[in-house]
């Protein structure tokens, strides 16, 4: 079964940094894209910050500057370093791994770790 294990969420007090660890398993096939996705209190959940095979990273306008999303292949692991953050950063972000594209493809998400940032 594929899961995905999330870590370094936590709380960090304004223009902190912290950097989100995601590793993947359990596919019977290379994970075509990773990404992070976060979900603020009272709103819906958005895109962060996503890799797809063969292409450049897609980054919410909201975050570009601030954070750097990178995986480590042949692990299947998807970190975000998040740096200068602020209050309206404060959300619980969840891994988002999918194993083929298009309709072939499933999506799978992690459990979501909280990261809270402190005025």
């Amino acid at each position: 079964q594929v899961q995905l294990v999330e870590s370094g969420g936590g709380l960090v007090q304004d223009g902190g940094s912290l950097r989100l660890s995601c590793a993947a398993s359990g596919s019977l096939f290379s994970f075509n894209a990773m990404g992070w996705y976060r979900q603020a209190p009272g709103k819906q959940r958005e895109l962060v910050a996503r890799l797809t095979n063969g292409a450049s990273p897609n980054y919410a306008d909201s975050v570009k500057g601030r954070f750097t999303i990178s995986r480590d292949g042949p692990r299947n692991t998807v970190y975000l370093q998040m740096d200068s953050l602020k209050s309206w950063d404060t959300a619980v972000y969840y891994c988002y791994a999918r194993d083929r594209p298009g309709w072939r493809g499933t999506d799978y998400w992690g459990q979501g770790t909280q990261v809270t940032v402190s005025s």
